[in-house]
C-alpha cells in the first residue's frame, strides 16, 4: 500500500536538513520518493559503514566527483558522527544540499558532534496519521499501532515483539550505555502503565527497584531517542490550583498495547478510551510538526480534578477526547471550567457521536470530522 506522507520537508527547498524518526517510521521510503535521483550513502550497509568510518574523507571525494551535483542523502548518520565535519565543509564551500536521516539524534547531540552551526534544518517523521492512509481503519490503528509494517500486518504482535526486543531493549539500551538491560526492560513496561498519565518518578522507581534519578534518566533516554515524549501541564496564570507534573506518551500506541499485554481493543472498554486518546494525541502532535505551525501542546488539570486533555497554542483551542457515542453535559465540565479561566477560540470534544453538535459553547465533533478539519488546518 502506498501512503501519501504529510512530511514533505516544508520550507526546506535547497537547504540541508536532519530528518529524524524512530525505526520503521518510513524515513528511507519517504526520501526515495522525495529525492529519487539523490546520491545515497546507507550507513546500515556494512561495506559503506566500514569504508567511511575508517576514512571519512572518502565522502568528500565521492561527492566532489559527482558531476550531476545531486542532493546527497546519508542514512543513519548517527552511526558515524565524524562525517558531519566533512558535511559541514561541503555545505560551506560547495553549497552541497544534504539530507541527513537517522533514528536517534542522542549520540550526535550528547557526543558533542558537529551540528553544522545551524546550517541544517530539523524535521521528524512520525508513525502514520489517518490522512495518509487510504480507507483508514481506526480499529486496526488502535490495535496494531501506526508504524507502517505494523498497521498493515495481519499479526502485528510478532512484529511488535521483535521491534521491542531488537530495538527498544537492545539497540537503545546499547546506545545509552545502560548496563542492566533487565531493569531497563522493566522500566519500559512501567512507563507503559504511565502512558497518557501524569508521571510519578518515585512510584516507577519502586516498581523497577532503582532510584528516582535513574528513572528520570531513563525517561530522558526515551525522549532523546524519540521513543516517547512529555506533555507539560498548562500553568499560564492559573486562578485555580493546577497539577504541575507532566504526562508521558510513547511515540506509538502499538508499543503500549504490547508492553501492557492488552488483548483486542474493542469499543466500550476502558482500554479503548485510553488508546483512542493516545491516537488523537499522535494526530495532533504530527499536525503541529508537519503543518509548520509548531504550536505547543499541553494538558490542564486542577487539584480538584477538573481536566482538559489537550490545550493547543496559547489557550487557543481546548480539546477533550471521549470514546463515548453519547455525550452529555457531564463530559463538558472540564472544557467549560477551562473557558471560565481562559479566553479560547474553540472548545472541542472529540468523540464517536454520528453528527456534530454545539452544546453550551462546546463543539462536539465525530472523530472523523475532527481529523478532517485538523488536517485541513481548520482547528488551529
Amino acid at each position: 500500500m502506498d501512503f501519501n506522507r504529510k512530511q514533505i520537508l516544508i520550507d526546506a527547498e535547497s537547504e540541508s536538513v536532519f530528518l529524524w524518526g524512530a525505526r520503521q517510521t518510513g524515513k528511507s521510503t519517504l526520501l526515495k520518493q522525495l529525492f529519487p535521483k539523490a546520491l545515497w550513502f546507507d550507513l546500515l550497509l556494512s561495506d559503506v559503514y566500514e569504508r567511511l568510518s575508517k576514512q571519512p574523507s572518502l565522502l568528500r571525494e565521492t561527492i566532489l566527483a559527482d558531476v550531476e551535483n545531486r542532493v546527497v542523502i546519508i542514512d543513519e548518520i548517527q552511526r558515524i558522527p565524524t562525517l558531519l565535519n566533512e558535511v559541514h565543509w561541503l555545505i560551506a564551500n560547495h553549497k552541497v544540499q544534504f539530507i541527513l536521516s537517522g533514528s536517534s539524534p542522542r549520540k550526535i547531540i550528547r557526543g558533542g558532534a558537529n551540528l553544522l552551526g545551524g546550517r541544517a534544518l530539523r524535521y521528524e517523521l512520525y508513525p502514520l496519521v489517518s490522512s495518509e492512509i487510504p480507507d483508514f481503519d481506526l480499529s486496526k490503528a488502535l490495535n496494531n499501532g501506526l508504524l507502517p509494517r505494523h498497521y498493515l500486518a495481519n499479526n502485528a504482535k510478532k512484529l511488535i515483539s521483535s521491534y521491542i526486543g531488537n530495538y527498544l531493549k537492545d539497540e537503545i539500551a546499547a546506545e545509552a550505555k545502560i548496563r542492566n538491560i533487565q531493569v531497563f526492560a522493566r522500566f519500559l513496561e512501567a512507563a507503559a502503565f504511565s502512558n497518557g498519565e501524569m508521571v510519578n518518578y518515585a512510584n516507577i522507581a519502586t516498581d523497577c527497584g532503582v532510584s528516582a534519578p535513574t528513572v528520570r534518566e531513563y525517561f530522558q533516554i526515551l525522549e532523546d531517542t524519540l521513543i516517547g515524549r512529555f506533555v507539560p501541564s498548562y500553568q499560564k496564570k492559573p486562578k485555580r490550583r493546577v497539577i504541575a507534573a507532566p504526562k508521558f506518551y510513547y511515540f506509538d500506541l502499538g508499543i503500549v498495547n504490547y508492553l501492557l499485554k492488552r488483548g483486542e481493543i474493542q469499543q466500550g472498554s476502558e482500554i479503548y478510551g485510553n488508546a483512542f486518546e493516545h491516537f488523537i494525541y499522535q494526530e495532533i502532535y504530527a499536525h503541529s510538526s508537519y503543518s509548520g505551525k509548531g504550536y505547543p501542546i499541553h494538558y490542564w488539570r486542577t487539584t480538584s480534578q477538573l481536566e482538559v486533555d489537550f490545550i493547543l497554542g496559547e489557550n487557543e483551542v481546548a480539546i477533550e477526547v471521549k470514546s463515548s457515542a453519547n455525550i452529555n453535559t457531564r463530559h463538558l465540565k472540564g472544557l467549560k471550567s477551562f473557558s471560565e479561566e481562559y479566553s479560547t477560540k474553540q472548545l472541542i470534544l472529540v468523540c464517536h457521536e454520528p453528527l456534530p453538535r454545539l452544546v453550551e459553547g462546546v463543539l462536539i465533533l465525530p472523530w472523523k470530522i475532527f481529523l478532517e478539519r485538523l488536517w485541513a488546518d481548520e482547528v488551529i
